[in-house]
């Protein structure tokens, strides 16, 4: 199920980046409704009177070689704005002529400063004495194309910024869609407003009545079940399919055995008895244990954990009469680092269980009205929704749980061990007030143990490690600065209270280049 929203948008054209839909995202945030196509999804558009503006992303390709991606040049004669980001300022380049070089010696990775060359309605209120940009480049326009002036340098590459005013074309060699880009969003401001002068139309918390009406119209008099497992995507899907079928609803908790402690049992008896939503517990941590016995590799883990979700589910599918559709909590970003959505070359990070972990063949028609939205659009939706406090703004869990927290072997002591040490965590998080700061926070056990002293004696235990993150919807990364006495509070009280451990380690990598979670 996809949105088709009728009025003003942007359209996105995805070339691979792995950040396309920040783009989506950063637009969204202004107000304005952004979709993101292929390009081979563009050249079948024959109506563009709702497109106000087009966006080239990133990518993996270069246009170098002799065949490259691109954009019909039809498109061109259409005085639609056009902006391009990295890829996409190249291809406009190529696209007019200008010149463009591989470059292994003046490589762009990481920041660099702008020098503002010209004014420019795309650069209005961005470029200051001092404007860090984010860039990530080998090729390098060398040669302006025709037409074309240069608005920003760096100290690497001379064409930053260019751009054709009559022709509403403008390519930049950075990502403003990052956070690591000072004050990024004023470009896409400059060129949604200044540029390709649209309205904003688009709120997330109006979704709610679209969503229903559709899922509503998909389902018809069929029955659906629902994978609820308590995280705040699986809980928003559950209460908009609620709303659309009421009593059609039949919604599933699975307890694998690797969820946090306490957690599954809050969970079901929340959504029985305050939500009043016909729920069905399942105890099958049996069942996942054995499937996961000796299974170290985290891509079999995730695939195992999708597999056996979908098999108990068209199993229960099976002892109710009408029942066509399984609905579950995808994101955006799942499909991002699952598979591309759009079909382009990104390339595949990590598979998620409800994405690339699903089963080819299955009974079930998948029902997702969440996959094209950021965490942060769920929330505003689970709000209007009246979803309680502490399940909307609860830190994002995996559906394999704690099955990827635990490198290595998976074992239901292993499983408890790392139980123990997790909620004392999330739990000082709480205490401390820090949790709502923290965009997500675990406990992880590693697959090695160290020599210890306690007692006077000699333990070989296990390492528990502590990550903590900020970001804004998951894509991007940095961990949490916490005062030196919290950690240290927090490492006391996790080795003298859980016994298993007896060294805890805190993870100070970004994402990029590692993710949040381990596996």
């Amino acid at each position: 199920m996809q949105f088709h929203y009728e009025k003003d948008k942007i359209l996105i054209i995805d070339f691979g980046s792995q950040v396309t839909k920040l783009i989506a995202r950063r637009v969204r945030e202004l107000g304005v409704y952004s979709e993101i196509i292929t390009p081979k999804e563009l050249s079948k558009i024959k109506n563009y009177q709702d497109i106000k503006g087009f966006i080239l992303s990133g990518g993996p390709s270069t246009v170098t070689k002799k065949k490259f991606q691109s954009i019909p040049k039809t498109i061109l004669n259409k005085n639609i704005p056009i902006l391009g980001i990295c890829y996409g300022l190249q291809l406009i380049a190529k696209i007019f002529g200008g010149k463009i070089k591989p470059s292994s010696k003046k490589r762009e990775f990481g920041r660099a400063y702008l020098f503002k060359k010209k004014s420019s309605l795309l650069t209005k209120k961005f470029i200051k004495s001092k404007t860090s940009v984010w860039m990530s480049h080998e090729d390098a326009v060398v040669k302006l194309p025709k037409n074309f002036r240069i608005i920003a340098s760096t100290k690497e590459s001379n064409l930053t910024i260019i751009e054709n005013s009559k022709n509403k074309i403008y390519g930049v060699q950075f990502h403003p869609e990052v956070t690591h880009t000072d004050n990024g969003q004023q470009i896409f401001k400059n060129f949604l407003f200044l540029i390709c002068k649209i309205k904003k139309t688009w709120k997330i918390s109006s979704q709610k009545n679209r969503l229903i009406k559709e899922i509503k119209n998909t389902v018809g008099n069929n029955k659906v079940i629902c994978a609820l497992s308590g995280g705040v995507d699986s809980s928003v899907v559950a209460l908009l399919i609620n709303k659309s079928i009421k009593k059609n609803l039949i919604c599933i908790m699975v307890d694998t055995g690797l969820m946090r402690k306490d957690e599954f049992s809050y969970t079901y008896n929340m959504f029985k008895q305050n939500y009043k939503l016909n729920v069905k517990l399942i105890n099958a941590s049996k069942i996942f244990f054995k499937k996961l016995h000796n299974i170290t590799d985290p891509e079999n883990k995730r695939k195992i954990i999708g597999n056996l979700f979908i098999k108990i589910f068209e199993k229960e599918a099976k002892k109710y009469k009408n029942i066509k559709y399984l609905a579950q909590g995808t994101l955006y970003p799942d499909i991002i680092e699952s598979r591309s959505s759009t079909g382009s070359k990104t390339s595949v990070i990590k598979s998620h269980h409800n994405v690339g972990g699903l089963p080819r063949k299955m009974k079930l028609k998948l029902i997702e009205p969440l996959k094209e939205f950021f965490k942060d659009e769920v929330r505003i939706l689970g709000k209007s929704l009246g979803l309680v406090k502490n399940i909307n703004y609860k830190h994002p869990f995996p559906g394999p749980g704690l099955g990827i927290r635990i490198v290595g072997n998976i074992t239901p002591a292993k499983v408890k061990i790392l139980q123990e040490a997790d909620h004392i965590y999330v739990n000082e998080l709480k205490k401390s007030g820090l949790y709502n700061k923290i965009w997500q926070a675990y406990a992880a056990l590693l697959p090695i143990k160290t020599v210890g002293v306690m007692g006077d004696s000699r333990t070989y235990e296990n390492i528990c490690l502590l990550r903590a993150v900020t970001s804004e919807d998951g894509m991007t990364a940095d961990y949490y600065n916490f005062p030196k006495n919290f950690i240290e509070n927090i490492a006391n009280k996790i080795v003298n209270n859980v016994k298993g451990i007896n060294r805890v380690v805190y993870d100070i990598t970004s994402k990029p280049p590692s993710t949040i979670e381990l596996e």
